[in-house]
């Protein structure tokens, strides 16, 4: 949505006042539960399961589609033994050891789980033939030790360790077993002499991030970046992932924010390096108040389209935007240049849409009535021009006239404008007005238009429920014809605002001639828990249309992905619904003008929602050819 409101007025504040949500009490989180596995289906859509559900209907089916696929069995097995399910793949560990030709992965993967079964001599045997006919392996000679330490032979185990470590100093598990083993055993010195004694062997990099972590912890910065700097010398390329996570994150916590980036940055690569080391990356330039450098790495790895870090990129994102508004000079109200953007119609229906066809011809000569908002009343006292992020009173002072607008639109034979006040500049964005309308400014408004009534909306968010006035005001002379008034809670606006739209039609007929009519049977609006998603798409699809505006600055609209995946969920759960499709497709064909990179991202799911969910002709054939003319898709 847009980045930014500018409120202009007396009586502001910042974001307080949660914004609109389906009602009900916030569900308990499932990734929290460690019975729930998290699953995501074509459409990007997060869900959980429980283990139960996910061991009964999906591991076997899974594991059999890959049986005689040695890498993606390997990665099955792998999945299910982190979640627990070690017994429902002994058959399938047995099959890869026979079938892999990375011996040394099928080799370990087996013996791990024959250890873990209690089957220590096959473990052994399993271990010991791999070192016969393939020769000596670190990692395989570890798990060797590891059958000894099952069998309380921990001489040789520690004998067979510190060969396996002689063979490869770099194991995770080797090396952490080992420091583990001597420090339990005398102390910490005594681990961190043990990880010197890695760390002195060829090739040796990852003790030295366990040294360089003990120097931070003794704010021996020189001596830490000197190990790092060894590390860098041993490991090669690409940098392994966990070595820069380990680095970033010691660094990141010990306030070593410029250093971190020097030493993590130039060897950063999103796709092999990931999520992890890219979370320490976007936060140490958010901290330092590089917010285009954090861009750019977000933008990086959302191009991925890894959807297991939507929810972590989606907070990056909101991150980013908080910093820009936080950082924006304040403005003098002198220093103001507002101007009115114009929606003709509905947001989502520009009069030369292919999808006007759906919808009845109006007379050219019909009355137009417009709609003017753009105002909230809050609680605090703000004294001078602030910019923020957009919060739930300056959504809902936009949504609600694009909402009176179509109704107006569809259900009478009157032309509908929504005027949308709107800041110039440097820092271009919505506005939001402090105090209500008056019946002059609104009537001067709309004179300008070409408007013949204005309908000025004034929302008053002081407490909970919200109160909303709005004022019929005749263009020609600014009188007052009449008043509604309502209040609704505003996490339940689907009790009141529609009900509203149908007092204001009898209000438009009674004082403004505007004549009812029947309503398009394509036009239906999302009813109950919908309504407020309905809202909140309404007024994206409004902040993405203005952000192709040449106004318009290029961080003006944040949130790009999470917008086009509402819309798609919206889509989802109302699939005959024609203006939600109608209102995904127009913020689409918008966003692509300016993020044809973020719409590319969301090419197979749109195909599959379109192959699934299509719409009954004629909207269907429509959508279709409005969709190919979306940049990116």
């Amino acid at each position: 949505m847009g980045l930014f409101d500018i409120f202009s007025g007396k009586k502001l504040q910042p974001k307080k006042t949660p914004p609109p949500v389906p009602a009900g009490p916030p569900p308990a989180d499932p990734s929290q539960d460690p019975n729930m596995i998290r699953v995501f289906d074509g459409y990007g859509r997060e869900m959980f399961i429980t283990k139960q559900q996910w061991r009964d209907n999906v591991l076997a089916g899974n594991i059999k589609q890959v049986w005689d696929k040695p890498d993606e069995l390997y990665g099955m097995i792998v999945l299910a033994l982190n979640d627990g399910f070690r017994t429902d793949v002994v058959d399938a560990a047995r099959h890869l050891y026979k079938i892999d030709p990375q011996r040394v992965r099928a080799t370990c993967i087996w013996g791990i789980i024959l250890m873990e079964e209690n089957r220590l001599d096959e473990a052994e045997k399993v271990f010991r033939d791999h070192l016969e006919k393939h020769g000596e392996e670190g990692v395989v000679l570890t798990n060797l030790a590891k059958v000894r330490a099952k069998r309380n032979d921990n001489a040789g185990s520690e004998k067979i360790l510190w060969h396996a470590l002689e063979l490869d100093p770099n194991q995770d598990n080797g090396m952490d077993w080992y420091a583990a083993i001597h420090r339990d055993r005398d102390g910490e010195a005594a681990g961190l002499d043990a990880l010197r004694r890695v760390a002195a062997l060829p090739g040796s990099w990852r003790a030295r991030l366990w040294l360089a972590r003990a120097a931070l912890k003794e704010r021996q910065l020189d001596a830490a970046l000197a190990y790092y700097n060894e590390s860098f010398s041993c490991c090669g390329n690409p940098v392994p992932p966990d070595m820069l996570m380990q680095m970033s994150g010691d660094l990141g916590q010990n306030g070593h924010l410029p250093e971190l980036l020097r030493m993590v940055e130039p060897h950063f690569n999103a796709e092999f390096h990931g999520i992890m080391v890219g979370n320490n990356l976007i936060k140490a330039h958010l901290d330092l108040g590089q917010v285009d450098a954090a861009r750019k790495l977000v933008e990086e790895l959302y191009a991925l389209k890894r959807l297991d870090w939507k929810q972590t990129l989606s907070f990056w994102d909101n991150e980013i935007a908080k910093v820009r508004v936080e950082t924006r000079p304040a403005e003098k109200a002198a220093q103001l240049e507002i101007t009115v953007a114009t929606i003709e119609g509905p947001v989502w229906l520009k009069p030369d849409s292919p999808a006007a066809g759906l919808f009845p011809a109006k007379q050219q000569e019909g009355l137009t009535v417009c709609f003017l908002g753009c105002n909230a009343k809050t609680s605090a006292v703000v004294k001078e021009i602030q910019h923020q992020m957009a919060d739930g009173p300056g959504r809902m002072s936009r949504s609600l006239p694009l909402f009176l607008a179509e109704q107006v639109e569809f259900r009478t034979g009157a032309r509908t404008k929504t005027l949308v006040p709107w800041i110039l500049g440097e820092t271009p964005g919505f506005v939001v007005f402090g105090g209500p309308w008056s019946d002059e400014n609104a009537a001067d408004y709309a004179r300008k238009v070409q408007g013949d009534y204005v309908v000025a909306i004034n929302l008053d968010a002081t407490a909970n429920p919200w109160r909303v006035e709005l004022r019929l005001v005749r263009g020609i002379d600014g009188k007052c014809l009449g008043t509604l008034d309502a209040s609704f809670p505003y996490e339940k606006p689907e009790e009141v605002l529609p009900a509203l739209a149908g007092r204001l039609l009898v209000l438009l007929a009674e004082q403004a001639e505007v004549e009812p009519g029947a309503t398009p049977a394509a036009y239906q609006v999302p009813g109950g828990a919908h309504f407020p998603y309905y809202l909140l798409r309404l007024e994206q699809l409004l902040a993405v249309r203005c952000g192709t505006m040449d106004e318009a600055s290029a961080g003006f609209l944040t949130g790009e992905r999470d917008i086009v995946d509402g819309n798609i969920i919206s889509c989802l759960q109302l699939p005959e619904n024609i203006p939600s499709r109608l209102v995904l497709v127009q913020t689409l064909l918008a966003m692509g003008r300016i993020r044809p990179d973020v719409i590319a991202e969301f090419r197979e799911r749109i195909a599959l929602l379109q192959k699934e969910k299509p719409l009954q002709e004629p909207a269907g054939s429509i959508v279709r050819r409005m969709l190919d003319e979306v940049p990116g898709l």
